[in-house]
């Protein structure tokens, strides 16, 4: 495969591919593995992991990559192959979180930046020769009457852009991640609002990107969908893809070759039909797919349950829920096809 960075990123939004997002923290699969009553060992973990990326049908025809936790980028399968090995077989490109979590802002009481910055050189280094071929970082943005700040956006922004220039230089393509949060506190944000903040979040953000001098052609989008908050909730279907892609056309140069929607908060079911109507809007001038985790993952943990006979079904559930963000990722998705399936 080819090592230009335009070339890997044009790969990770090819038609009717996108993301799988499975680089929770050791904190947070543990709360997942949890919830259906497993134990969070490194073993548990590599197993859970190890079941969605060897589901060959849904990792060859619908996933274009696998965003992946530090552990498990060098952790090995059960038969002793290296996961990313797994991933490359089926024809999905491995890739890596890099960011080192949101931490609370000083002097700004309820915003957070994301922390990470330090020796990610090095990292991103080691992380390459590993297999990784992209990384992400995500800023968080909270949302509320008063919220956010020009100055949480600006440093988050800032803080984005030069992961970005970094990743860039060490041969690796940065998916920039500026969530606009709809389960924040309160959550009772307005859908306006939210436009409002994701259009002022992503304007400030390509600016910096430009002062860093990123390339944009070697770099892919991760926002959120401009979404009321999760209190408010009373926005249809069709206007959060209007108001998502008017945003969307006001601050993204057409340079950036895809957008991956983060699925933050949604239900599966509203991730899948929120990417569908967006791109049933018509043409438009990226590729716009999904990076999804738990909306792509939820069903495929419950059917599992931790057992090994049910690997079967864990697999079976993880490649239906990719084929329906396949449909989506091309505007063809329909509530019918959930349940015939």
């Amino acid at each position: 495969m080819s090592e230009r960075l335009e070339d890997i990123a044009a790969a990770m939004v090819a038609t009717g591919k996108g993301l799988l997002a499975a680089d929770e923290s050791t904190a947070t699969i543990k709360k997942r593995l949890d919830n259906i009553g497993v134990e969070s060992t490194e073993t548990s973990r590599r197993d859970y992991r190890q079941m969605l990326f060897s589901a060959e049908e849904a990792m060859r025809s619908f996933i274009s990559g696998v965003i992946l936790y530090e552990e498990t980028l060098f952790q090995k399968a059960s038969d002793g192959r290296p996961l990313t090995e797994i991933i490359r077989a089926a024809g999905a490109i491995p890739g890596i979180k890099v960011d080192t979590g949101a931490k609370p802002m000083a002097n700004f009481p309820g915003e957070k930046i994301t922390e990470g910055l330090d020796g990610l050189a090095d990292r991103l280094a080691k992380y390459r020769e590993a297999g990784a071929r992209f990384a992400k970082w995500r800023g968080v943005i909270a949302v509320s009457d008063t919220l956010p700040s020009y100055s949480a956006i600006k440093a988050n922004a800032h803080a984005l852009s030069r992961y970005a220039a970094l990743c860039q230089e060490a041969g690796i393509v940065p998916i920039v991640e500026p969530e606009v949060l709809m389960d924040g506190e309160p959550g009772d944000h307005s859908i306006l609002r939210s436009q409002d903040v994701t259009e002022e979040t992503l304007r400030i953000t390509f600016e910096e990107l430009a002062d860093q001098r990123v390339r944009l052609e070697g770099m892919i989008l991760k926002p959120s969908m401009v979404i009321d908050g999760k209190k408010a909730r009373g926005a249809s279907i069709e206007e959060v893809a209007e108001r998502t892609l008017r945003v969307l056309k006001r601050t993204v140069p057409t340079a950036v070759p895809g957008i991956a929607f983060l699925s933050g908060g949604q239900s599966t079911e509203e991730a899948t039909a929120h990417l569908s109507a967006i791109n049933a809007l018509g043409h438009h001038p990226w590729k716009l797919t999904f990076s999804y985790g738990r909306a792509l993952q939820a069903e495929a943990l419950a059917a599992w349950g931790g057992k090994p006979d049910n690997v079967a079904a864990g697999q079976r559930a993880f490649v239906h829920r990719a084929r329906m963000c396949s449909l989506a990722a091309k505007g063809e998705w329909k509530k019918e096809m959930e349940s015939a399936a």
